[in-house]
């Protein structure tokens, strides 16, 4: 395990042996196309982003919500995107990666299903088969991102086990690549897994804060005060932070799913939350160290949140060292909150968030209205990770439920 592959102590390369190889095969194709552009495929990718994707995606200021916080507000509209989410700069760069290493299959898990979409899209575009495994509890509460893989041609296999959710598919997928490797590969949806997985993944992300560093200056003359993503895995949020991390002066916010609670249920092995980054412990989960949810005897708790795509036990290797660090500081919302911003969201600016989006949203007004310790600054980008509309049916039924109208109110954990 060579240092390369650790952020610290996280990362790594915890993998059964029968999948070493694959691991390595992969490694070698990272560093040779990805890292040295050879054959071009940089510019292969970054031409299909564009041409395909839609890239770049424009950010924009924020007029109402600047007035109601009484600072510059800017949204990196990853909504835009073909998709409607920053999953399609991975999907489609893993995709063709596939295709230079001569793979004539793809595999891939999701959770909100947005990944799942995005990995079916870029097989589609690419002419590649597809096969996503997705929890049971997923597809019943994302049943319209379901439809669209289907439409894509790709096969979805629901996963029963457990509880049904994103922790689960990882495991299945990964079943199927260690026993399918000479000609499948396995595109994961975030920045998790044995290297070279969180720093390829990273990389063909970080094109949303290689264009907003650039747009914030061409708006406003400078550097943003602060950086707000939010954060399960951490594709979107690394997306959002890396081209910001050397810039000292720009405070990076991960904000985690808060759930109903941070009290653990030990005896149930339940997390009523999916705040990892925030409240979780050293450990090994899919192949990499990083901060889990976990019980004092090591096994991973379920976790959970009103979002798909936070409802995950562990957090990306390199999250865990940037806010051991103090590089990132990692908050968290509950689920009331960042139900109330999705409302807020669309009825101030007409933009309909991802519910996963909306937790980043959930603390930029915690923060402004003093319910928060943290003072963003006066200038802050927000990343708005993907459009709400697979999560209509979610928000009705919860919103109805919990008698939310986009009340001022909310609760705030940290």
């Amino acid at each position: 395990m060579s240092s390369e592959s650790k952020f610290g102590d996280y990362g790594g390369q915890y993998v059964p042996e029968a999948l070493m190889p694959a691991i390595e095969e992969l490694t070698d194709a990272y560093e040779r196309y990805v890292l040295d552009n050879e054959d071009g495929f940089v510019d292969e990718f970054r031409e299909r982003l564009r041409e395909f994707g839609g890239r770049p995606t424009p950010l924009q200021r924020a007029d109402r919500l600047s007035e109601r916080y009484d600072r510059e507000v800017y949204l990196k509209r990853e909504d835009l995107l073909h998709g409607g989410a920053h999953k399609l700069n991975n999907a489609l760069g893993q995709v063709l990666l596939a295709k230079y290493m001569g793979k004539e299959r793809i595999v891939a898990e999701t959770g909100a299903g947005q990944h799942g979409t995005a990995t079916a899209m870029a097989c589609a575009h690419l002419g590649i088969d597809c096969e996503i495994y997705m929890g049971r509890t997923d597809i019943n509460r994302q049943r319209p991102n379901v439809f669209r893989m289907r439409i894509h041609d790709a096969e979805v296999n629901p996963v029963d086990i457990g509880s049904g959710t994103l922790k689960e598919a990882i495991n299945e997928t990964m079943r199927d690549w260690a026993t399918n490797v000479e000609d499948t590969h396995y595109v994961i949806g975030s920045v998790v897994g044995p290297h070279p997985f969180p720093k390829m993944v990273r990389d063909f992300q970080s094109v949303i804060s290689e264009e907003a560093r650039e747009q914030v200056r061409d708006h406003a003359g400078r550097l943003p005060d602060s950086v707000v993503a939010c954060a399960g895995g951490g594709s979107n949020t690394m997306g959002a932070f890396h081209e910001f991390v050397g810039d000292e002066d720009v405070d990076l916010y991960a904000v985690e799913a808060g759930g109903s609670s941070l009290t653990i249920d030990e005896e149930e092995g339940l997390a009523p939350h999916s705040a990892s980054l925030s409240t979780g412990d050293e450990g090994v989960l899919h192949g990499a160290r990083t901060k889990l949810l976990q019980n004092p005897d090591g096994q991973i708790l379920e976790s959970h949140s009103v979002s798909a795509g936070l409802d995950y036990s562990g957090v990306g290797p390199e999250l865990a060292y940037l806010a051991d660090e103090g590089r990132v500081t990692p908050v968290n919302v509950g689920d009331d909150a960042a139900l109330e911003a999705f409302h807020r969201l669309s009825r101030m600016e007409g933009i309909i968030p991802a519910l996963e989006s909306s937790h980043a949203l959930a603390y930029l007004e915690a923060a402004a209205l003093g319910d928060a310790p943290d003072d963003l600054g006066d200038l802050v980008v927000v990343n708005v990770s993907g459009r709400g509309d697979k999560d209509l049916d979610t928000v009705i039924e919860e919103s109805e439920r919990r008698d939310i109208d986009a009340a001022p109110t909310m609760e705030v954990f940290r």
